[in-house]
């Protein structure tokens, strides 16, 4: 499994499609998604967003466009999947609100509270 975050509104639109990433997809080449153990390294990034968030829970191997595991250029020896094409909607395996505290930090959701962070 595979996560995308997204704002919710763009997934209120995007779900109902066949696939979407496109605007990703125009401004960097593919759609940015990560792996459940480094989530608590990505997420804290949209914590000053003032837009609701949602995650996307993406089974890589129903996904119809090519993910790669690219090293980030600022942290090397971290891969994380990169899609290279639109995300079909029947490659969602579910969609996680994105869990903040009382302070407006990130907040692991129950789902993935088994895999250990890395």
């Amino acid at each position: 499994m595979i996560i995308h975050c997204m704002k919710k509104r763009s997934w209120e639109e995007a779900k109902n499609q066949d696939s979407w990433g496109q605007n990703d997809i125009d401004r960097y080449g593919f759609v940015h998604c990560s792996t459940a153990e480094y989530l608590w390294r990505v997420l804290p990034g949209f914590e000053d967003d003032p837009d609701e968030r949602v995650l996307i829970c993406i089974d890589e191997n129903k996904l119809l466009s090519e993910v790669k595991y690219e090293d980030h250029e600022d942290y090397p020896g971290r891969y994380y999947p990169h899609v290279y094409g639109l995300i079909n909607n029947d490659s969602v395996l579910m969609v996680l609100d994105y869990l903040i505290d009382k302070e407006g930090h990130y907040r692991k959701n129950p789902e993935f509270c088994d895999i250990p962070d890395e």
